[in-house]
């Protein structure tokens, strides 16, 4: 497995977001990670990278522990691992290019020409070529994004990870992205997690998709099998039914009735 977790839980204080979540990302697939907001959908995130530890349970990826990495070996995990933010967190006071540039530059190991290659290429892959002389201000949110995921791809990581790229955008913008999305895992190879809301989305972009509930994975499967689950918890997501919320949390307790997690073996 890629990116394995086993029975994480994450509190703060009295209040609990994960328990007991289990999930496995196969090397080479696209996963998308849906939920009602609160669910620990961005918390996931920051545990696979190490932003966060467990209070209990394991995070490994690539075979490696990650909470119980020392800091130099989290430095170079974190260098396989291109992180896609909500709001492309962009540096207003640099350019394009200095901003894509950064994450070369912090590894190491590249003379000045091959960094600006390097940024070109990766402008190029997500259709900003020509790009990289201008500032985060002259460029549209949905370009932003764009450069975004160029940073992000620059040092040619093995892991992309979203964190809800479609946030905000026009549908005509959302579908750019996707294809984006799309793109990086055939040119690329790479193995992506996304968080989204939108599942229109989720289902052009992924080879399987789970659903976050009350701290835990109530439903893994295909676009197709998603679509088609009778799982009251993903209809009332899916369905966008206010008043099926409620009704579906009396039916289906926390720990839920459909799969509870990734591939566990």
């Amino acid at each position: 497995m890629s990116i394995q977790l086993r029975g994480v839980h994450k509190g703060f204080g009295a209040k609990k977001i994960l328990r007991g979540l289990d999930l496995d990302v196969d090397e080479g697939e696209t996963m998308s990670l849906v939920g009602f907001s609160g669910a620990g959908k961005s918390l996931t995130l920051k545990h696979i990278v190490g932003l966060m530890k467990p209070d209990a349970g394991t995070v490994h990826v690539d075979g490696q522990e990650v909470p119980t990495l020392p800091r130099e070996k989290l430095f170079k995990l974190r260098l396989d691992m291109g992180y896609v933010f909500q709001f492309a967190a962009l540096f207003d006071s640099m350019t394009i290019g200095a901003n894509v540039a950064m994450g070369l530059r912090k590894k190491g190991g590249m003379t000045e020409k091959q960094i600006q290659d390097r940024v070109e290429e990766s402008l190029a892959l997500v259709d900003l070529e020509g790009f990289s002389h201008r500032l985060p201000s002259q460029l549209s949110g949905g370009q932003q994004k764009r450069a975004g995921l160029a940073r992000a791809i620059a040092y040619r990581p093995k892991y992309l990870l979203y964190d809800e790229p479609t946030s905000g955008l026009d549908p005509v913008t959302t579908t750019v992205i996707d294809r984006l999305v799309l793109r990086m895992k055939k040119e690329l190879g790479v193995t992506s997690l996304v968080i989204t809301h939108d599942m229109k989305s989720a289902y052009t972009i992924s080879d399987r998709i789970g659903m976050l509930y009350e701290g835990r994975l109530v439903e893994v499967g295909t676009p197709q099998e998603f679509q088609n689950t009778r799982n009251p918890i993903v209809r009332a997501f899916v369905e966008g039914e206010p008043g099926m919320r409620n009704d579906a949390e009396e039916l289906l307790p926390m720990g839920g009735s459909g799969s509870d997690q990734g591939r566990k073996p």
